[in-house]
């Protein structure tokens, strides 16, 4: 008899996706679809991608060592035809959707999509946009993509790091202070946003797992780290922590471009 249960129980194999794994946002009215830049994030609570599997601690875009071509070919080979088979089905889909991809030695390969903004990707990504993202996001409301002029992109690159509460990404540790300039999250070369923080009277206190995003542009992956984690070093927030890693290996020139 158990034999003949192990013989009817379903076998799954699984596809392991070796190589870099790349994000990219494409805004569509259905037909027409309009890519950003794409970015790469860093899911692993700890520094060299150590720990389990968070929200997400980081992220930075470009990607210096992107092969020539990517976005094209994922626009090409991904983006483009999944639009195109939901119409096709009689669901047509607008909005952002979002790409998780793996550039594997074997090709490009689809890990996830999503129908939203990805965290933290999207505060890199957004902070290089010159033109207006409302522009976009209207022409993708009322099925005018292909009459507006391409995004515009400043130069450079930009980092995110994540400052999570001590305990995430388990039970977080909430209610720590939290003090230092930026907090107001202007818009600027460097800036803080807000994901899980709230006022406890006129103190700044952590709500949250993930708490604060330091956002920071630079001419170069190296100056964007520099200005993000000098940010961190303003900050007073001892139950809060980061990844030291973000962006490092992409700054060092240490990974290697992988092919389509």
């Amino acid at each position: 008899a158990l034999a003949h249960a192990a013989d009817a129980l379903p076998v799954v194999i699984e596809e392991y996706l070796d190589g870099p794994e790349v994000s990219l946002f494409a805004i569509t009215d259905g037909v027409t679809a309009v890519p950003l830049l794409p970015a790469q994030d860093f899911k692993r609570v700890g520094d060299g991608d150590t720990g389990p599997n968070t929200g997400g601690m980081g992220a930075y875009t470009p990607l210096p060592w992107a092969p020539e071509g990517l976005t094209e070919a994922i626009m090409t080979r991904v983006v483009e035809p999944t639009i195109a088979e939901m119409a096709r089905r009689g669901t047509p889909f607008s909005g952002l959707l979002y790409a998780g991809l793996a550039l594997t030695s074997r090709g490009l390969r689809v890990v996830e999509f999503n129908a939203r903004f990805g965290d933290p990707e999207t505060q890199a990504v957004l902070s290089l946009l010159e033109s207006p993202l409302g522009e976009v996001l209207y022409a993708a409301a009322t099925g005018t993509l292909d009459a507006i002029e391409p995004p515009r992109w400043r130069e450079g690159s930009a980092v995110i790091v994540v400052l999570a509460a001590d305990g995430y990404p388990g039970t977080p540790h909430t209610g720590g202070t939290i003090a230092g300039p930026l907090l107001d999250g202007a818009d600027g070369p460097v800036h803080l946003t807000h994901a899980g923080t709230r006022l406890d009277g006129d103190t700044l206190v952590s709500s949250g797992g993930r708490v604060l995003g330091a956002v920071a542009r630079g001419a170069d992956l190296n100056e964007a780290r520099a200005a993000a984690y000098a940010a961190i070093d303003d900050l007073d927030a001892p139950t809060l922590f980061h990844r030291t890693d973000i962006a490092a290996r992409a700054a060092a020139g240490q990974i290697p471009t992988p092919s389509l």
